[in-house]
């Protein structure tokens, strides 16, 4: 068995260290020769994995025809603004019968679509059928050093999803399987946003009193937009957005918690951004969902308020008065 993965994000890379420690071959796809060869040199992921050293049966490999070539699975771990682009790349290299798993959790900021939507308009319509998606609590850090996690693989085609959960699930990462693609790629995209915020909260020193009483509102904000799209109440009360959430607006090992934090004590989007150097997905998701809400009629405070933060200079502490109470500035 081998499994592409496309993107040497942490997450992808950590999904290709999880895999090969199976004893599966792995292919990790990078953009270039140059980081293709400065990662098999280093034989770890210095700048997004430090520490966490490849597996041998993790090849590192800039020929997206060799990194394709006879796998049983395509995995696409890039950031959501750029899949379209990678699934170009790919597209004439994979095969019809292979599954393609979308582990981004974000929306296309120029069309709000989904990421299993955007792969799907680039495809052949034969390939559309193999595409599943992924969300769950899954921050990359604990899974890369061998701690259990759970997470959610979703497909309408039940059979491809139990393929795919065969292929991932581990003892210490278990894999459920939905139906609910709407739901699971929603759940995993839109709490970004909520963590942003829950950042904020604890960076203003508000308690777990006003924590929790945010994340419930954000939990109900979210399954509002959900409901309106077509998916499952249940599947927000799930592993793919409440164990997600939970995670995210807890852990300082969240990008998103850490940038809602560092917002919350003075710090500029850039400034954080930079200190952290990888890509914070409730950035852009955040518009792309205010852009859906407002198209489908659909109150979204939190993300009304998270937005103007981010883009048209509102202060936290305000925003935070304004949903969870206090004396704002």
């Amino acid at each position: 068995m081998k499994v592409a993965i496309i993107g040497t994000t942490a997450w992808g890379t950590t999904l290709g260290i999880m895999l090969a420690r199976r004893g599966i071959d792995v292919a990790l796809w990078a953009r270039t020769r140059e980081e293709a060869e400065r990662l098999e040199r280093a034989r770890e992921n210095t700048a997004r994995l430090p520490g966490i050293p490849f597996p041998k049966k993790l090849t590192p490999t800039s020929s997206i025809e060799e990194t394709l070539k006879g796998s049983s699975l395509v995995i696409l771990a890039v950031p959501s603004q750029q899949m379209r682009q990678n699934v170009r790349l790919v597209k004439g290299h994979i095969d019809q019968s292979t599954p393609i798993l979308s582990a981004a959790k974000g929306l296309e900021v120029d069309t709000a679509k989904r990421m299993s939507q955007v792969i799907a308009e680039e495809l052949s319509p034969e390939y559309r059928s193999n595409i599943c998606v992924l969300s769950g609590p899954n921050l990359s850090k604990e899974i890369a050093q061998g701690l259990p996690a759970s997470t959610v693989i979703a497909s309408e085609d039940a059979r491809l999803a139990e393929r795919v959960q065969g292929i991932m699930n581990s003892p210490s990462f278990q894999v459920s399987t939905s139906d609910d693609v709407v739901g699971v790629e929603l759940g995993g995209a839109l709490k970004n946003i909520i963590a942003l915020g829950a950042g904020m909260v604890d960076g203003l020193g508000y308690g777990n009193n006003a924590k929790a009483t945010y994340m419930a509102r954000g939990l109900t904000e979210i399954t509002r937009l959900g409901i309106a799209l077509g998916a499952s109440p249940l599947t927000f009360i799930g592993l793919a957005c409440l164990g997600d959430l939970l995670t995210t607006c807890s852990s300082p090992l969240s990008r998103n918690h850490t940038l809602g934090e560092g917002l919350a004590r003075g710090r500029s989007m850039g400034e954080v951004m930079a200190s952290m150097g990888s890509v914070v997905e409730g950035v852009t998701t955040t518009p792309a969902a205010l852009k859906l809400a407002r198209e489908l009629g659909v109150e979204m405070p939190i993300t009304e308020r998270i937005y103007r933060v981010l883009f048209e200079g509102l202060n936290p502490a305000q925003a935070m008065a304004e949903l969870i109470g206090g004396q704002g500035v």
